[in-house]
């Protein structure tokens, strides 16, 4: 397995974070911040000048920060926001952070937020769609957008590529970083029966700037990205690899519900440590004690050619 260890965008490796999360925030101006960065959701603090904006500025004296949309709606046919750009931009100029991120989908249609994630076509035309809002993303903001691969559920029947050849060429023609959430890689690869260590070694590993790991549910056929259970040793040795084909970026540990306190959480993050001496943490799937959810194979998306 080779190492690369060429230049990511000139962007640093900023060790091992967290999210930043408000079950934290008394604990945080109370504490050293114990980590090496802290990732914000950027929507949580656009227009805040209150309590959540003070923690913010307490920890952003202390350590890097990184902004992490999740409304950026690269892949909607809908028109650019620059009014949602026009916030981002500004809470960047007062945050400056390392770096800005998204996902790599669509949250909306008609100007209508789902609040979701939602899959894309992996199509050339979808692929050049992107890549010239990226492009237009990248000028606005005056710097190199990161974008992540989601969890999916359901996949077009139109899709002519596997995820990660979209990936690799939008990287390639418009120069943004990639966010590689190995657990996405692990749920999707799951539920869609693809090879995740063929993934992320098919990615463009110069252009891989940050990791997320996280623990994922087992929910019958599907696995659920929920965020809220420790990370498994499947993710773990994705991770391992990873880490090896980068030669090192930064690394996020993200845990969004049945948040445990700080000091705990710090010790799931630190597992990364000794994963990358070769000590894999011998952890199961969490399984759902509810009932089963079949895969939707037959219900695939049918993509529009319009």
């Amino acid at each position: 397995m080779s190492i690369n260890t060429k230049p990511r965008l000139g962007l640093p490796n900023l060790g091992l974070g967290v999210g930043l999360r408000n079950k934290h925030f008394n604990y945080l101006l109370n504490n050293p911040a114990g980590v090496d960065w802290f990732e914000i959701i950027s929507e949580n603090f656009m227009d805040d000048f209150g309590f959540a904006s003070h923690v913010l500025m307490h920890v952003r004296k202390q350590v890097p920060v990184v902004m992490h949309g999740v409304s950026l709606s690269v892949g909607s046919t809908d028109p650019i926001n620059y009014t949602y750009l026009q916030k981002l931009k500004e809470l960047a100029e007062k945050v400056e952070p390392e770096w800005i991120s998204d996902h790599l989908c669509w949250t909306g249609v008609a100007y209508t937020n789902t609040h979701d994630l939602l899959p894309m076509p992996m199509t050339e035309e979808s692929l050049n769609h992107v890549a010239e809002r990226v492009l237009k993303i990248q000028d606005y903001l005056k710097r190199p957008l990161i974008l992540e691969n989601p969890s999916t559920y359901l996949q077009f029947k139109a899709s002519t590529m596997p995820e990660w050849e979209f990936l690799s060429a939008l990287a390639k023609e418009t120069g943004c970083g990639l966010l590689l959430d190995v657990n996405n890689v692990f749920v999707s690869a799951h539920n869609h029966g693809y090879d995740a260590v063929k993934y992320i070694d098919s990615l463009p590993h110069e252009h891989i700037v940050q990791m997320h790991i996280a623990g994922p549910t087992d929910c019958g056929d599907l696995l659920v990205d929920t965020h809220d259970q420790p990370v498994p040793s499947q993710v773990w040795k994705l991770y391992q690899q990873a880490q090896q084909l980068t030669g090192g970026v930064s690394t996020l540990l993200e845990w969004d519900a049945k948040i445990p306190e700080y000091p705990e959480l710090l010790e799931e993050l630190f597992k990364a440590r000794e994963v990358l001496k070769g000590n894999i943490p011998d952890t199961g799937i969490y399984q759902s004690p509810n009932a089963p959810v079949s895969n939707p194979v037959d219900f695939q998306l049918q993509a529009s050619n319009g």
